[in-house]
């Protein structure tokens, strides 16, 4: 039980009705999760309001209620407090339920449109493997040093965010890597956290179906930025044209990354091949299993959090070398028959022209890519004739076919794509809504040599239809193809 005072700490409060000198018991923001002596906030969602579940939360037990509109009729015995911001709110309540974990061990946050996912977990491998006891919080899943916890989310509830932060602190967790994403960070779930410092890796076009704007999507991101102190630091990506706007009104130390510029830390890549590359990074080559400009980049990232976190240079370089691709980023085997294929979460237009443009500057001959590319439902529409250019234009082949279609007719989406498509390029494109068969058919058309992009899902084993999930691995399903061929 906690004091409603002490969890209200640095809540702006427009209105309060009761005492909040009283015990409460958990903080909820789901009515359905609610039991005697709770606190319930209500959120005002995207799909539903909080505050038309304040009557069902007071009938299940609720002592106190956190809401931006104070209901019409106020039940004595229970606490009403009317707040600006519900998810403010719900943050800075959940940091000080869980005594403000994040101030106990050192945490990273990452945020940009590419690469989030790839530098916090390998992050979290590398100080792994450094021997220190480390926390992960990615769009993948949730690490507690050893103790793995599956998430819905690329940034969880700042309830699951706390909670989590505080089972770190029990286990000793030094270091704590975070995606930071910009619905995170519009919804206030990251508010209440004290960084050590954050890093940017790159914008391009995404979620202007939540954003509007890319500008919007951009000053959102920068927010992160805008609230770290001056004993953080701001690492951030020179070679792209926002990297100093993100740190532009940071109290935090400001350092650069770059492969193209003049940066604080600087990387050149010497040589790119299928099984790996060669970079170059403070003076000192390394050969990574990683392959890719982006690759390059997030290496460049996680050597930089690495050394300002206090790990030595050259033990950096080391533990790089050592790394193994995340499950689903740039994840690839060869068949038999010397086919390639490739399953990547690339699923924003700039993440699938990179993925596309490393596959091609690796090829040594005649062999074709065929890229089976899909686009999720109730997502950004605009960036799918976009997508379905990209494909056309840098593959062989192209198929397009249904990625989570969500509450979407997936024949619409494929369209959508299709209207992106070149007439040069029109015969090149295929068109089969079920993936499993699309992936199927990319294995049939594929020679030795080739390569076999499958884009879109990356890590993810489901596929999403009107509100249901059936198991699908992208990356169980090609390969499984191409076994089957060489029987």
């Amino acid at each position: 039980m906690k004091l409603l005072k002490d969890i209200l700490y640095g809540v702006s409060l427009t209105a309060v009705s009761g005492d909040t000198y009283v015990l409460v018991n958990q903080i909820h923001f789901d009515s359905r999760k609610m039991g005697m002596d709770d606190v319930f906030v209500a959120i005002k969602g995207l799909q539903t309001d909080g505050h038309s579940y304040i009557q069902t939360a007071v009938d299940t037990g609720a002592k106190a209620i956190v809401c931006e509109v104070m209901p019409d009729y106020l039940i004595n015995g229970i606490t009403y407090l009317q707040v600006d911001n519900g998810n403010r709110a719900l943050a800075i309540m959940a940091s000080n339920f869980y005594d403000n974990p994040s101030k106990n061990l050192k945490l990273v946050g990452v945020t940009g449109t590419n690469g989030k996912t790839t530098i916090t977990s390998l992050l979290y491998n590398l100080f792994k493997n450094a021997g220190y006891k480390v926390g992960l919080i990615s769009t993948i899943k949730i690490m507690v040093d050893t103790k793995e916890y599956q998430t819905t989310h690329t940034t969880p509830d700042a309830l699951t965010i706390n909670s989590h932060l505080a089972l770190m602190n029990e286990e000793g967790v030094e270091y704590c890597f975070i995606e930071v994403s910009s619905h995170g960070i519009h919804q206030k779930r990251a508010e209440g956290l004290y960084f050590e410092g954050a890093i940017f890796t790159n914008l391009s076009h995404d979620h202007l179906d939540y954003h509007k704007t890319f500008a919007e999507y951009r000053d959102t991101k920068k927010k992160l930025f805008d609230g770290l102190s001056k004993s953080a630091f701001a690492l951030t990506n020179l070679d792209d044209k926002n990297g100093m706007v993100m740190v532009q009104n940071t109290k935090a130390r400001k350092y650069t990354y770059a492969l193209k510029s003049f940066a604080d830390y600087r990387g050149q890549i010497l040589e790119n091949q299928l099984n790996g590359q060669l970079l170059k990074i403070d003076e000192n080559e390394l050969w990574s299993k990683l392959i890719g400009d982006f690759n390059a980049y997030n290496l460049l990232a996680i050597y930089a959090a690495a050394d300002l976190l206090g790990l030595e240079k050259l033990e950096i370089l080391r533990l790089i070398s050592e790394l193994e691709n995340v499950d689903g980023r740039f994840q690839y085997f060869i068949s038999k028959n010397k086919i390639t294929a490739i399953v990547d979460y690339a699923h924003t237009p700039d993440a699938l022209k990179n993925v596309l443009i490393t596959i091609n500057a690796l090829r040594t001959g005649n062999e074709n890519v065929i890229t089976v590319v899909g686009c999720g439902g109730d997502r950004d529409k605009s960036k799918r004739p976009v997508m379905g250019h990209i494909a056309s234009e840098m593959s062989g082949q192209a198929i397009f076919t249904s990625d989570n279609p969500r509450t979407e007719d997936p024949v619409i989406i494929l369209e959508e794509m299709e209207s992106g498509v070149e007439p040069q390029n029109s015969k090149k494109v295929l068109t089969i809504e079920n993936r499993k068969q699309a992936i199927k058919t990319a294995c049939k058309f594929a020679k030795a040599n080739d390569i076999i992009l499958v884009a879109g899902k990356g890590h993810e084993t489901y596929q999403e239809t009107n509100g249901k999930r059936v198991e699908f691995d992208d990356f169980k399903e090609v390969k499984s193809a191409l076994e089957h061929l060489n029987k």
